[in-house]
Order: C-alpha cells, then sequence, then structure tokens
C-alpha cells in the first residue's frame, strides 16, 4: 500500500508565500502613505503660499475685525449700559429717602426710564401727589443725552433721585428691590422709534424684549412682596390692522415694524409671567405722545428745530394721495393714565417666584380719539412759531410707518377714569413756549462758558 503524500513542504512554502505577500502589501501601503503624507505637506504649503500671495493683510483683517468687534460692542454698551456703580450705606440711605411716600396710604414707585420723556413727568406727578419715587436711568445715546440730563436735574430739585444704571442689570434690579419693597414698577424704560429699528434692531431686542424679562425676572422671583407693574406697549402693535378705531380687541398680530413686534412680544411675555408667577401686570398702548420736554426724534420736536432753522421737512402722503393722520395725545393726559393704571391696578399674588392665586393682567389705549394730518399739525406749528415751513412731500415709505392711528378709549374711561382734555393747537403751544425757552437758556449758557 502506497504512503500518503507528504504535505508539510506544501504548507510551509504556502506560509512564506503569504508573509511574504503581507510583508510586500505592508511596505507597498507604508511607501504609499509617506507619498500620500509627503503630497500633503506640499500641497499645504502651495495652499499657504498662494493664500499668502493673494491675501497678504490676513492677520491684520483678523486685528481689525476683533476691533471692529470691541468697537460695536462698546457702542452697543453707550446705548444700553451705564458704568456708574452703586450700593453701600449712603445709597441706600439715598434711594429709601426718594422711595418714601409724603401722604398717608401713599404709593412706592419704581420708575424706568424715568429721565425719559413720559418717564420725567409721571415721576413729578407721582411726587406732587405725595408717592416715593425711585428712577432708573441709563441716559443712553439715542437722543441727546443733555436733555435726558436736565430733565434729570429737574427731577433732582424736586426730591426724585434718578439711579444712572439699566435694566438688564440683574444684581442692581435686584438690590433696588432688596433695598426699598416697593409696592409699584411703573416700567417706561424702552428703545422707542419706528425708523431707527432699521439701523439699529438689535437695540430693540435688548431693550424691550431682554429688558423686560430681566425686570419680570427679578419682580417674580426676588422681590418680597411682588410689586405691581404698570408697563408702556405701544399703539404700534395695530400695525397693519384697518378696523378704526383702534380697539385693544382688535387683532395685533400683523406688526409693520420691528418696534411694533418687540412690544407685542412684551405683551405675549407679560401673559406669561402673569400667569406662572401671579404678576400683577398692566400694559398701557400710548399714541403718538407730544409736549414740553418731548423726544427730539418725533415728527413735531423736529419739525419745530427745522423750521426755525430755515431746513426743510418731510411731510409723508399715502400712495392714493391721502394724508398721513396721528392720534396726538398731550403728555398731561397720558400722564393722568398712567397714574390711574396705578391707582387701580391690584397687588400681585405670588411670592418666592410660586403663584398663589389668579392675577390681574391688562392692557389699555392712551389716546387721544381724534387723528389729525400731520399736515395741520405743520400749520399750528408755523402759526406759533411765525415762520413758514420748507415742505417736502413724498409717498410713505415701507419703513415701519403706518398711514393712521386712532384710539378707541372707552375701556381706559371706563377702568381708569381717562379722558384726554388737551387739543392738539392748545398742547403744541405749550410745546413751543417750552422748547424756546429751554434752548434759549441752553444757548446763552453754552455761550457764556
Amino acid at each position: 500500500m502506497a504512503s500518503p503524500p507528504d504535505t508539510s513542504k506544501t504548507a510551509k512554502l504556502e506560509r512564506c508565500n503569504n508573509y511574504l505577500r503581507r510583508v510586500n502589501s505592508a511596505k507597498i501601503i507604508s511607501a504609499s502613505s509617506r507619498l500620500l503624507f509627503r503630497a500633503s505637506i506640499l500641497a499645504t504649503v502651495v495652499l499657504i503660499l498662494l493664500f499668502t500671495l493673494h491675501y497678504p493683510p490676513l492677520l491684520l483683517l483678523s486685528h481689525y475685525s476683533a476691533a471692529a468687534a470691541a468697537a460695536a460692542r462698546s457702542s452697543h454698551r453707550s446705548l444700553l449700559s451705564s458704568d456708574v456703580t452703586y450700593g453701600g450705606a449712603a445709597w441706600e440711605r439715598e434711594v429709601r429717602s426718594s422711595a418714601t411716600p409724603r401722604r398717608p396710604s401713599g404709593l412706592t414707585v419704581l420708575v424706568t426710564g424715568a429721565a425719559g420723556f413720559v418717564g420725567t413727568h409721571c415721576s413729578l406727578a407721582l411726587k406732587k401727589r405725595g408717592d416715593g419715587v425711585v428712577g432708573l436711568d441709563n441716559f443712553n445715546s439715542y437722543y441727546d443725552p443733555s436733555l435726558k440730563r436736565a430733565r434729570q436735574s429737574l427731577l433732582s430739585r424736586h426730591g426724585v433721585l434718578v439711579v444712572d444704571g439699566d435694566i438688564n442689570d440683574t444684581p442692581l434690579l435686584t438690590k433696588l428691590l432688596d433695598v426699598v419693597p416697593f409696592s409699584h414698577v411703573l416700567h417706561l424704560a424702552a428703545q422707542a422709534g419706528v425708523r431707527y429699528a432699521m439701523r439699529n434692531p438689535q437695540s430693540y431686542v435688548t431693550s424691550n424684549v431682554a429688558g423686560l424679562v430681566a425686570l419680570l425676572e427679578v419682580a417674580a422671583k426676588h422681590a418680597d412682596p411682588q410689586p405691581a407693574i404698570v408697563w408702556a406697549s405701544s399703539s404700534s402693535v395695530y400695525g397693519l390692522n384697518t378696523a378704526t378705531p383702534f380697539s385693544e380687541l382688535h387683532r395685533t398680530d400683523r406688526p409693520a415694524s420691528l418696534y411694533a413686534a418687540t412690544k407685542k412680544a412684551g405683551e405675549a411675555i407679560a401673559h406669561t409671567y402673569n400667569h406662572i408667577y401671579g404678576l400683577s401686570i398692566t400694559g398701557l398702548r400710548f399714541f403718538t405722545v407730544y409736549g414740553p420736554w418731548g423726544r427730539p426724534d418725533m415728527a413735531y420736536f423736529s419739525f419745530t428745530n427745522n423750521i426755525l432753522r430755515g431746513k426743510p421737512i418731510t411731510l409723508f402722503r399715502v400712495q392714493d394721495g391721502t394724508a398721513v393722520q396721528r392720534d396726538f395725545t398731550y403728555i398731561d393726559d397720558v400722564v393722568k393714565g398712567c397714574l390711574g393704571a396705578l391707582d387701580t391696578a391690584e397687588r400681585s399674588t405670588g411670592s418666592g417666584g410660586k403663584k398663589r392665586g389668579p392675577a390681574q393682567l391688562r392692557v389699555y389705549n392712551l389716546g387721544n380719539t381724534s387723528p389729525v394730518p400731520v399736515a395741520k399739525m405743520v400749520g399750528i406749528l408755523e402759526e406759533l412759531l411765525g415762520k413758514k415751513a420748507k415742505k417736502h412731500v413724498v409717498t410713505l415709505p415701507q419703513n415701519g410707518d403706518v398711514p393712521y392711528t386712532h384710539a378707541n378709549v372707552s375701556m381706559a374711561e371706563r377702568d381708569l377714569g381717562y379722558r384726554a382734555t388737551t387739543d392738539l393747537a392748545t398742547g403744541l403751544k405749550k410745546f413751543v413756549r417750552w422748547y424756546v425757552e429751554y434752548y434759549d437758556r441752553k444757548s446763552k449758557k453754552e455761550a457764556s462758558a
């Protein structure tokens, strides 16, 4: 019988061949890897050289970008915050003194935006009737800060302290509400203006949304007791609404500007904090407020300035040729509405960030109920100033302005006792008298400096 074939040599030979194939494969892979690595290094060097040749100022651009970002942050800060420090025993005594009411059952009110137009008048009215008032303002540069400082001096002469600070400064808000158990907050601080939103949209979100949330957070979770909140919404929330006169029951979901959108957002935020935390909140929709100590960016103010200087003014007309109209509301009437809202505000029902029961939630129009063509307002100014305006009439652009406003104030009349009593001619007469006196004093002061 034949013996079986010897396969040991064949197996060894196969194992040797496999080993050699693996070695050769590894060498090939290693060589390929080294070649690929070298090619990658070479390609990277070439790209760097090409990029350097075509874009030599790369590092400089990076440096300038950082500088520009820093400048933007600085500019943004100048609009929204203050570097003034606060705290200490003397500071607290000053705050408490200003907040102490001088009449029995007087209110203790924190007024944000106190050096603003409406804030100044409301603070004076509250102090005059014996309520305790502390103001808060960041004196930003949206318009001439010297006018705001002049208002601050006026308030100081009447015993109202205005703290230099921002509503987004949570430690400051917490400190203020810890030092004084405010019964009410009149929240008027905001980024105003419709057209400015096209140039600086972020300022509206920071002030009108984030600032409102910061205030409500502190009021809901840190204040003891929780204050009742009265805050400034705007007639701008009616946006593209065509039903007139504008009623609180009308839709407000079609804003025509970012400013209007932030105010509408504020009303939704107010509802949320009322629902979750039991804050008593009243929103007031102002209609084109005017009067002494007003805002220079408002039409009646800038028109007065330009007419006196012989500069042209721009009037808008609607695309169909009709006149743009506004429900001009005199400042004293608006102040009465604000005080009426404070006086009728019920107590908040929460404590320590927890709601104890249903809380009051309201919103009201504060207007004059008598829309007037802007051209007629200019005619009144021309008569009061004794000088004709150089008018430039153009079609109303799509920049956030609406062609018509008209307030229905029946709810404010019923609940707040509100009633506008000042017609446009009377109100503008008072404004022009103040304007002439204020800027005459200012020019004399600057001349003597």
